[in-house]
């Protein structure tokens, strides 16, 4: 999976477990377990001091990884691959000033995976998050050597939609959308 995301400052509340994060995802259901890798950026509350920072989070480790050497700034638009390798190892990739950067790579236990695409709001207790329109672009998926852009006739595909305030608007299913409070 490869796709283009937009950097937008969220406010989330600092000393808090809120938290904004726009990313792709490979996950693995089998004997019960759920694997899984994401990649993108995140705004949290409980570091960061209010920076939105490239991340990866993986169930191997069960932890937020930031990179701090790639400094965002809203409105800024980033590139990120996740992609299994010919051996099964899942890698999420980042593509900064004119070459692609390896983020992390992770055995999820198959070479092949489900793969998903979203914007979380998660507040911690009371309160909102009001988020600004998160635009995601250019989504491709790949079946061996083949890249093709995310479209439902070609890939089978569940969609999500807009919850409790927020809304997801689609300008062309699957690899054009934006996200951010209606």
């Amino acid at each position: 999976m490869l796709g283009r995301l937009t950097v937008r400052d969220t406010g989330v509340r600092a000393g808090t477990y809120d938290f904004v994060a726009a990313r792709f995802m490979a996950k693995r259901e089998s004997d019960g377990r759920t694997s899984w890798l994401e990649a993108g950026w995140a705004e949290t509350g409980w570091s960061g001091d209010g920076r939105q920072r490239v991340y990866t989070y993986d169930t191997n480790r069960k932890a937020w990884s930031f990179y701090n050497q790639y400094e965002l700034a809203d409105g800024d638009q980033i590139w990120i691959s996740i992609h299994t390798t010919r051996d099964g190892v899942w890698e999420a990739w980042l593509w900064w000033r004119d070459g692609w950067h390896l983020l992390t790579s992770q055995r999820l236990g198959a070479p092949r995976a489900h793969l998903e695409q979203y914007v979380e709001v998660h507040i911690d207790g009371e309160g909102t998050i009001q988020v600004p329109r998160i635009a995601v672009d250019n989504v491709q998926v790949r079946d061996g050597d083949a890249t093709r852009y995310w479209r439902e006739s070609d890939v089978r595909t569940a969609s999500g939609g807009s919850t409790d305030g927020y809304c997801l608007d689609w300008a062309i299913r699957f690899d054009t959308w934006t996200a951010g409070t209606c």
